[in-house]
């Protein structure tokens, strides 16, 4: 086997994390990819991967070898397209990771309307309660809300969105309307959790001024949708997207809670694996995730309208 080849299969092994998955997808036995692996090892004289009965792992060796195989990888298609002239046509497999809610009702549509218009495209999107880690969960984007993602990766800005207070008239009729941030501290709020992060600290701003505020309440939940209906019952003030809230805000099943004062953006991202050498696929889909999303990013401003 030549240098590229081996760094073409030791690529698809480390994205595919087992020697059976591996072996599916090059149509050759687990013991040919084991004893494949066995060889570029020794012809290396370094070892690429740690392996136990249930999981393997890249060696500090193992990832040199994958980062920069795949740059040289990239390189060579970059030159082979060049030198015979012919365009990347987007095809292949995208794995697309998105929060439930927002996946949901936003990206999964988009995804529709993107397999259309590229059918050679295999998507598979993955929803979770948070979004997942493009290196360690293998996937090719993340679609993230809230601060700027992680500067290891690409990324570009999908919509402009703000975090609201909001509650139900029923509930603001009879526990009184807050006037300040600090008479959050006497009123029942609903969270939504995100993974292992901490909850129930508020940040807001109004100007230069700023408050941070310690709140408690009765309910909590690792999913929008549901604290959105604990709000709508009159269960107590729930922080939420204006992006998702905002049909609830101007029907008036909700009604906004000390609107002159500013939350922590929560801005949509597309987040990707960057360079010089975008595949044709990826670029394909944030494109078209770009375009979809357009309306949502009105020029200088930083608000998404309710």
């Amino acid at each position: 086997m030549d240098g590229f080849s081996d760094i073409a299969f030791f690529a698809l092994l480390s994205k595919e994390g087992s020697m059976r998955s591996a072996a599916q997808q090059l149509g050759i036995t687990g013991p040919a990819v084991s004893k494949r692996l066995a060889a570029l090892e020794a012809r290396l004289g370094a070892r690429l991967m740690q392996r136990t009965t249930r999981r393997m792992s890249l060696t500090p060796e193992g990832e040199r070898y994958l980062v920069e195989g795949a740059r040289l990888l990239s390189e060579l298609g970059s030159l082979e397209r060049a030198i015979g002239g012919a365009a990347a046509v987007p095809q292949g497999l995208l794995r697309v990771n998105a929060t439930f809610g927002f996946g949901r009702r936003h990206i999964a549509p988009a995804l529709g309307t993107f397999a259309q218009r590229f059918p050679e495209v295999e998507v598979q999107l993955q929803l979770s309660d948070r979004p997942a880690d493009l290196l360690e969960d293998r996937f090719d984007l993340v679609v993230r809300m809230g601060d700027m993602p992680d500067s290891r990766w690409t990324a570009r800005v999908l919509a402009r969105n703000r975090r609201v207070l909001c509650a139900s008239p029923r509930y603001l009729q009879a526990m009184g309307v807050p006037s300040s941030p600090q008479d959050l501290t006497c009123h029942a709020c609903l969270f939504i959790r995100e993974g292992d992060e901490a909850f129930g600290t508020w940040h807001l701003r109004n100007g230069a001024q700023t408050e941070t505020v310690k709140v408690r309440g009765p309910l909590s939940a690792n999913d929008g949708e549901s604290a959105t209906a604990w709000a709508m019952a009159g269960h107590g003030i729930l922080m939420r997207s204006a992006w998702e809230v905002g049909p609830l805000l101007r029907g008036g099943q909700l009604l906004p809670v000390l609107p002159e004062w500013r939350l922590p953006p929560a801005d949509i991202y597309v987040q990707f694996h960057g360079g010089a050498h975008l595949p044709a696929k990826t670029k394909a889909l944030v494109d078209h995730l770009v375009e979809v999303f357009a309306p949502q990013r009105p020029p200088g401003r930083a608000d998404a309208r309710w």
